[in-house]
């Protein structure tokens, strides 16, 4: 048990990690700094990379026959990790609007 606790201690340091990079990526591009906005959104994902890193690690060792105790720690740390991914998805989608709008290529009547 003490194991599945670390690891979902680590999902949710480097889901929080990955979160926290998009949404500052998205303010730089609010801001105009798209170089600075990629730069994070690239970090956004190594950090996800990261937390799914520790994710697939369960799940091969339940596969391989390993009962894993379910426990709040993790079910919450799975949560966040998820919850980080769709904001780094959305936070692309949202630099590119900005991205278009800065250059010119966005339609306000639309």
């Amino acid at each position: 048990m003490e194991e599945i606790t670390e690891i979902a201690f680590q999902i949710i340091l480097y889901a929080g990690n990955g979160k926290s990079s998009a949404m500052e990526a998205i303010q730089e591009a609010k801001n105009a700094d798209f170089k600075r906005a990629d730069e994070l959104i690239e970090e956004a994902g190594t950090e996800l990379g990261k937390a799914h890193e520790f994710q697939t690690k369960l799940l091969q060792q339940e596969a391989s026959g390993e009962e894993a105790p379910v426990n709040v720690m993790l079910i919450h740390s799975q949560d966040h990790l998820m919850t980080s991914m769709t904001v780094r998805d959305l936070a692309v989608e949202i630099i590119e609007i900005y991205r278009n709008k800065n250059a010119g290529g966005f339609n306000h009547d639309a």
